[in-house]
This record gives structure tokens, C-alpha cells and sequence, in this order.
């Protein structure tokens, strides 16, 4: 097969239809063998109803339903999980992606041998409220990941099928997905300039809480790429460093006991700040050291529970 098409979507029942008709639409134009994974991440609304619909009258749609609403990279990571294609496409299904990008973004991967390509938005039809926090993102994300992509969280991206195959997507991590591929090993990142269209039914789901869960599952993917399989090397220092501060001090208070005289030690706050320091320390350190066991131990990936599918 020649690409999958993964769809993730929460309440889209409006935009299917069309975009499942444009989707084939370029397929069929350009000789394609293919399938689109429409992924209903539990909606509230008719959207799981017009999936059977559409995957009955044509088989190379199919449609996932989460049990409940688990967020837009669980609604990846179960479709990465069943993508047969080449060529793994990821598009919103509000119509704000175009399908006819798809053509010029399998191209580069199986001509320029591109392991993954982010879509570049590069005019935007969002309100301010969207395009700021994702600026204050991309930014963040440049200088912490070394990759100098302008859009690391557009919905039109295209992947090898082993990149998919290989990574882990989590939380709000799917906005990060270039760091994961290139922490995964696969360092051939490219991007291209692709339409963003303003919306056509529905609304934004984007939320105060995704802004917050952006944010934190940024610091959680700098932890992950620099110290997910070698905690140590994180708790190991600090809790080393804060140790020997308080080592130290309390040398340094032996040594104004025993050649100073001065026995007054527990009125003096540097006391304390040594006895914290000894504390953290060893809290750290050992914090390292479990988290070296547990990095070990643990293999298997996150599961998400798939209530129905349709082929």
C-alpha cells in the first residue's frame, strides 16, 4: 500500500464527508493504492455514525473509535499502530488541511528519502489566541530539540512507516513528534510550506488547558530526550552537587568548632541550609537511582482501549 492517511478527530460529523470525497478524489487522480484511518477519539456527536456510513460505501475507509475521549495523540498512536501504507499522512479533519498537499508530501519522502516532513502554515487562519502560545512553542521546541522547524504542531505532516512503528506518542506530545522521531534516531527532518484553510464547520478545540498541557509536556520532552534511558545522569549530579555543599558546610563548622571555639552551631542558619542540603542530595541521588531501574525494567508502550472498528 502505498499511504494511510491518518484522520484523528473529536466531533468532525460536518467536515467527513467532504474531506473523505477529497481524499479520494486526489488518490484516484494520482493512481494511488491506499486507506484512510478515520479516528473517532470518543465523540460527543454524530461522528462515529457518518464514519460507518462512509466506510461502507468505500472500503479503503476505515474508522477507529476510542472508548472515550483520550486526546489527539492517543487517536495517533492507535492509528500508527494499524497503518499499512509506505507512507503515513496525519491531517485534522476540519477541512483547515488541504489533501491536495498529499502528492508533493509523498514525494519526499520515497523520492527525497525524507524520514518524516511537518507541514509549515505559513499564512494561518487562526485567531491570536492559537497562533501566540503556538509561536512561544515552536520557539521553545527549536532551541530546546536543535530541530529548526517553523511549525512543529501543523496537523499535516508525512512520515516513513518505521518512524510511526517507533515511536511513542502520549499526553500532548503529538506536537513534539519531530523531537520524538529524531530521539527515536530517525534525523532526516524536513518541512514544506503547505495551505491552512479557515475553518469550515465546527469550532476550535483548542483550550486554556492545552496551552498548559503544552507547556508541561514541553519540560517533559526535555527530560525525555536527554535522560529517559540514563536518570542518573540528571539526579545523579544534582543530588551529588547539593551533597557535597552540605559536606562542606558542615566541615567548614567542624572546622570553626574544634580551631575557632565556637559551639553555637544550631543558632547559625548555615547549619540548616547544610542539613537541607545533605537531605536533597541523597534524595536526589537515590530519585536517580530508581529511576535507572525503572528505565530498565519498563518496555512496554502506552495502551489505549479501542471500543470498536470498521473496515
Amino acid at each position: 500500500m502505498d499511504i494511510s492517511v491518518v484522520v484523528p478527530l473529536y466531533n468532525e460529523e460536518e467536515s467527513l464527508p467532504e474531506l473523505c470525497t477529497w481524499i479520494d478524489r486526489v488518490m484516484k487522480a494520482n493512481n494511488y493504492s491506499y486507506e484512510v484511518l478515520l479516528t473517532d477519539d470518543g465523540s460527543k456527536d454524530n461522528s462515529w455514525k457518518v464514519i460507518e456510513s462512509i466506510a461502507a460505501a468505500n472500503s479503503a475507509m476505515k474508522g477507529i473509535r476510542l472508548r472515550r475521549n483520550y486526546g489527539k495523540s492517543a487517536a495517533l498512536n492507535v492509528a500508527f499502530d494499524r497503518a499499512q501504507g509506505d507512507v503515513v499522512i496525519t491531517m485534522d479533519a476540519d477541512l483547515q488541511d488541504s489533501p491536495d498537499e498529499i502528492p508533493a508530501l509523498y514525494n519526499l519522502i520515497m523520492k527525497d528519502e525524507y524520514d518524516l516532513i511537518s507541514g509549515w502554515k505559513k499564512k494561518r487562519h487562526d485567531p491570536i489566541t492559537k497562533t501566540v502560545p503556538t509561536k512561544l512553542f515552536n520557539w521553545a521546541t527549536r532551541k530546546m530539540s536543535g530541530i529548526y522547524l517553523h511549525d512543529f504542531n501543523c496537523g499535516l505532516k508525512s512520515y516513513k512507516n518505521i518512524v510511526v512503528k517507533n515511536i511513542d506518542v502520549y499526553g500532548e506530545m503529538h506536537r513534539y513528534i519531530p523531537v520524538i522521531a529524531k530521539y527515536a534516531g530517525f534525523t532526516k527532518i524536513g518541512e514544506k510550506v503547505v495551505e491552512h484553510r479557515a475553518r469550515k464547520y465546527g469550532s476550535s478545540k483548542f483550550g486554556l488547558n492545552r496551552f498548559v498541557n503544552g507547556f508541561l509536556d514541553l519540560l517533559s520532552i526535555a527530560f525525555i530526550t536527554k535522560f529517559s534511558k540514563k536518570p542518573m545522569h540528571l539526579f545523579g549530579v544534582i543530588g551529588s552537587v547539593l551533597f557535597l555543599a552540605g559536606f562542606v558546610i558542615a566541615l567548614k563548622l567542624a572546622y570553626d568548632k574544634v580551631f575557632l571555639n565556637i559551639f553555637r552551631m544550631t543558632d547559625r542558619p548555615i547549619f540548616y541550609f547544610g542539613i537541607l542540603a545533605m537531605i536533597l542530595g541523597t534524595q536526589f541521588f537515590l530519585a536517580g537511582f530508581l529511576g535507572e531501574l525503572i528505565s530498565q525494567g519498563s518496555t512496554n508502550k502506552t495502551v489505549y482501549q479501542v471500543a470498536k472498528t470498521v473496515n
